[in-house]
């Protein structure tokens, strides 16, 4: 069956960036263009389908997301947006007294400036006391815990602070409840890795694929994959239930050891070489270089405001190696840098990698980006290093605590978008769900005004450095596509490409910009299937 799309304004991501119509034949794009064209190719027997003047995008591609971890926090306490300790408490008390029987309260969003920077576990045992409670920062770098889920996951004021990481500890020297980065991974992170069954882990898949298809997220790039995602997803594609395209980068932990770490490279070219098709690909590892600047874990070159300056988690002398064996290897290379010390580090892996291993075609990427000094984005770009980077991480309403912990001119450059494609280097946007909402439309309204998705009225941050809202989308579709090496398969509306793409229930192409936090998805489709109809 053929179907000819007409009547609707059709932004394509392509050369031509825009078209009236397009045919859709066998999930792909038969044609692009006028409507007497594509009816012409489609034949008399073609299915006609009239938008009635909506507009249509391709599908968003998140160049930057954890998708299980999205689908498990829909099911837990949202913190987004409590701005205070008490209604933080009031949320959680809410929560269980819904769910009584809970044996656990797990909780997410909260952000640093809400709780005084580092919460302690006296404010959740306030509020619970007689079981555990696990809530996650805003940004997945660090976790806040009561009593009972120090307990629990057998932490106490003895326990060492593993390299990368630490168990925050009070003048007399007893844990807190916080704990950041590798002591997270490490030894909160498994214990509750183990709360959750296969059964859980593939109800969180279904509710993350799920928001994918009702906000028009067609492909996504999983970052930090794990053996028990991945198998979910795996059991999901199998039963034809994959809905959003998944490309996947394998978690690299920091052992301490170079073979262990060489070892992990080597699984995630195993998983690469043993399965890949148009719906679930392993293709490359991720590696977190350093923390972020709300918890002053990023890696900088000169202090924070504090005084203080963070160790990156990896060292050159440790990631060079990992970047080397994954270069070789041909997987592509995604390193978390926030801070400009740590982008340093990432680039001189690269730059080691193509002086040992030589010419070759490379699509290696640096996530996030925040604090990047001028010379370094002339670098990265020159090296085709890819900027992966998630505009609502900039949204003024949660910028407070990071300019504050900076503290000076670099406030002033956070976030540089246009830099980096200034330079010369692909920009992928993203939005590295659950530390931020899945839905790219917000997303996008920060990207091309630089305000506040969850509060408008706030100034705009840096209103500079915003990028026009054809080139904001085209970084979040065709150029994401491209960092996953899919720019032959999706992420534009071109013909041979899968028919994936989203109809929009108003023009977000006006001059009133706040129209992106008002429209919705009223069609997804994705390789020519109707996955989501409002």
């Amino acid at each position: 069956m053929t179907e000819v799309y007409t009547g609707g304004r059709v932004f394509t991501a392509d050369q031509r960036r825009w078209a009236e119509a397009f045919a859709v034949r066998d999930g792909r794009f038969l044609y692009v263009g006028d409507d007497a064209t594509a009816r012409r190719i489609a034949g008399d027997a073609a299915s006609v389908i009239d938008l009635g003047g909506a507009t249509v995008l391709p599908g968003f591609v998140d160049g930057h997301a954890h998708v299980v971890s999205t689908g498990q926090t829909m099911q837990q306490v949202d913190l987004w947006g409590a701005l205070t300790i008490e209604e933080i408490q009031r949320r959680i008390a809410a929560h269980l007294a819904e769910n009584p029987d809970a044996p656990r309260i797990l909780a997410h969003g909260w952000q640093h400036a809400a709780v005084g920077g580092r919460p302690t576990r006296d404010m959740l045992d306030a509020v619970v006391a007689d079981r555990p409670v696990y809530a996650q920062a805003f940004d997945y770098h660090s976790i806040w815990l009561n009593t009972a889920a120090l307990d629990e996951v057998g932490i106490d004021d003895a326990t060492p602070s593993p390299a990368g990481g630490e168990i925050h500890r009070d003048a007399e020297g007893h844990a807190t409840g916080y704990v950041d980065e590798t002591a997270m991974h490490r030894l909160v992170w498994p214990v509750m890795a183990g709360f959750e069954s296969e059964d859980e882990t593939d109800v969180a898949l279904r509710a993350a694929l799920g928001g994918y298809a009702a906000a028009g997220v067609t492909a996504t790039t999983d970052m930090a994959l794990m053996e028990e995602e991945y198998a979910a997803m795996r059991r999901a594609e199998q039963a034809g239930a994959l809905t959003t395209r998944i490309a996947a980068h394998w978690r690299i932990q920091p052992t301490g050891d170079e073979a262990e770490n060489l070892a992990q490279v080597r699984r995630a070219a195993e998983l690469r070489d043993e399965h890949a098709s148009e719906w679930l690909r392993v293709i490359g590892i991720k590696v977190m270089v350093d923390g972020t600047v709300d918890g002053c874990t990023a890696a900088v070159g000169h202090p924070y405001a504090d005084g203080s300056l963070a160790e990156p988690i990896w060292s050159l002398d440790e990631l060079a190696p990992v970047v080397l064996a994954a270069d070789a290897a041909g997987l592509q290379v995604a390193m978390h840098a926030i801070g400009d010390e740590a982008i340093r580090i990432a680039i001189a892996a690269v730059e080691n990698a193509i002086a040992v291993n030589g010419p070759r075609e490379r699509r290696h990427r640096i996530e996030h980006l925040e604090v990047a000094d001028p010379a370094d984005i002339q670098r990265l770009a020159a090296l085709g290093i890819t900027a992966s980077m998630q505009p609502v991480h900039a949204d003024p309403a949660i910028q407070g605590n990071w300019r504050a912990m900076l503290g000076d001119e670099r406030i002033e450059r956070g976030y540089p978008w246009p830099e980096m494609t200034d330079a010369g280097a692909r920009l992928a946007f993203g939005t590295d769900s659950p530390t931020s909402p899945h839905s790219p439309l917000p997303n996008m309204f920060v990207a091309s005004t630089r305000r506040s998705a969850l509060d408008p009225s706030l100034e705009p941050n840096v209103p500079r450095l915003a990028v026009p809202l054809v080139d904001a989308i085209e970084h979040a579709t065709r150029d994401a596509a491209w960092a996953c090496r899919a720019e032959d398969a999706y992420g534009r509306i071109a013909a041979g490409l899968h028919a994936d793409f989203v109809v929009l229930d108003r023009d977000v192409f006006t001059d009133d910009p706040e129209v992106l936090l008002q429209a919705r998805v009223t069609r997804t489709v994705v390789g020519g299937r109707e996955v989501y109809a409002a």
